[in-house]
């Protein structure tokens, strides 16, 4: 068998030219070509052993001067595939993506519908965009305390509240797999004379299968950043960026996105980015088929285990495991050290809920050994049913004093966490799993905010981001 089939086994590179490049640089390293620029391996692992598939996307797939032209024709087939009128590709996954888009619509001193379920990289797209977030929280689940998506009529107000609003951003789907009605929110958006902008960082395949939601272009989005690396299989910070231009500027998403971007791109995770779209675009339907039946037969195993709740139907992503302990009064976090003992690690675990991202490199025999585990883990843990704690995300209603931005530069101090309610925070607060911020630069430090992260912290999450995890202190305006 060639190195090209072993490499290429459905032939993805006949329709992947920066793939195809790719696989080129490879022969030519094995044949003994020895560059002289960056990076600085040149190729070789006998210093370290750990960079044998790394080329850098000027002068080992392309050229320096990038004279064939590989990138743009990858990123129009990918522009086409999702009907955009432009794409790029990332190597700072969803986070420089979501950054750049916050860039491309930036007006400083200007307000911004946003999703409070926001990956803490839109906020931080907001200090350097200077604009202040009008937050809109999403509906919660009564059973299971999760988002559950977010209601059309809370974003109208928001933007009928804001004139001054130059946009909606919103993260559809969520963490653990729920959606939102994406055509409806174009329509409130355009309605208002502002753009939809989508973090719909888990949902790459989105619209290639009966089964699964239309992509958010499709729904009317005007512009959505996606990883391709967390539900397809690319590499690690493989993400794109793709718009239609009747509402986004084109020249400014470009001027964005270069300004957020490294200048020395991997070509290994950009070509990763073009296989993935050409096994989307010629084998998604049946590899989809083959993901979405997997799921649905271990929600049927797990249905079957006494007071696990599975979350499924309208409005959930099809392709996501996620479940509900508290029926069955197991703790998530002890569940999730069986599982990772098992050698069947999980996206996310907390004291209620587990989810676990299933792609198409998954099959029937590895989700029966998860959930052989999990089911195993949750009988042997089994305790007495409690009640939903909702999310610290959810239960404090944010207060926004200053934007972003101007707390990201204001002075701060470091005060015993008592004494920090009724102050402008510096930090940026998530428990871990999900992110979502309880408290973000600029907010006010209520009690409510303290308690919701002590309770989260006590249950096993980790506090992230926080200047001091341990939460003794805070970080607050002067």
């Amino acid at each position: 068998m060639s190195r090209l089939t072993t490499r290429d086994p459905l032939g993805l590179a006949a329709d992947a030219p920066l793939l195809r490049a790719y696989f080129a640089a490879l022969d030519r390293r094995a044949a003994g070509e020895h560059p002289f620029f960056a990076p600085g391996h040149h190729g070789s692992t006998a210093l370290t052993g750990i960079v044998a598939d790394d080329t850098a996307l000027a002068g080992n797939v392309d050229t320096i001067k990038l004279k064939h032209g590989w990138l743009p024709a990858a990123q129009q087939r990918a522009a086409t595939l999702f009907g955009a009128d432009l794409c790029r590709f990332s190597v700072g996954g969803s986070t420089h993506g979501n950054q750049a888009l916050a860039l491309t619509v930036a007006r400083p001193g200007k307000t911004i519908v946003v999703a409070r379920t926001a990956h803490r990289s839109v906020l931080l797209g907001l200090v350097l965009a200077g604009l202040t977030p009008v937050w809109v929280q999403p509906d919660v689940d009564p059973v299971t305390g999760l988002a559950a998506g977010f209601s059309t009529e809370r974003v109208a107000e928001a933007l009928a509240a804001n004139a001054d609003a130059t946009a909606v951003f919103l993260g559809d789907p969520s963490y653990v797999g729920t959606f939102s009605r994406l055509s409806e929110h174009a329509r409130v958006a355009h309605d208002a004379g502002v753009p939809l902008l989508v973090d719909a960082a888990w949902a790459a395949y989105f619209g290639f299968h009966p089964s699964l939601p239309e992509h958010a272009l499709a729904a009317g989005a005007d512009a959505m950043v996606t990883s391709i690396h967390k539900t397809l299989p690319a590499y690690s910070q493989g993400a794109v960026v793709l718009a239609r231009t009747e509402r986004i500027s084109a020249a400014h998403l470009d001027r964005a996105f270069e300004a957020t971007h490294t200048t020395s791109p991997s070509g290994t995770i950009m070509a990763s980015i073009d296989g993935a779209r050409a096994l989307l675009e010629h084998h998604g339907r049946r590899l989809l088929d083959g993901l979405v039946h997997a799921v649905s037969d271990a929600r049927e195993r797990l249905r079957n285990v006494n007071g696990l709740h599975v979350l499924e139907g309208p409005g959930m992503d099809p392709t996501k495991l996620t479940v509900g302990l508290a029926g069955t009064g197991a703790n998530g976090v002890e569940v999730e050290a069986d599982l990772i003992d098992a050698g069947v690690p999980v996206e996310m675990a907390d004291r209620d809920t587990i989810v676990a991202v299933v792609t198409v490199v998954d099959d029937a025999e590895s989700l029966e050994r998860l959930t052989d585990v999990l089911i195993a883990s949750i009988e042997r843990r089994r305790g007495r049913p409690r009640e939903i704690a909702k999310a610290a995300c959810w239960i404090v209603e944010p207060e926004v004093v200053i934007s972003p931005r101007e707390a990201f530069f204001g002075e701060a101090e470091t005060v015993p966490t008592s004494e920090a309610v009724g102050r402008v925070s510096a930090d940026l607060i998530a428990p871990y799993p999900p992110g979502v911020p309880t408290i973000a630069p600029g907010e006010l430090v209520t009690p409510e905010a303290i308690a919701a992260l002590t309770e989260a912290k006590a249950t096993g999450l980790r506090v992230a981001y926080a200047t001091d995890p341990s939460l003794q202190t805070l970080e607050v305006l002067t």
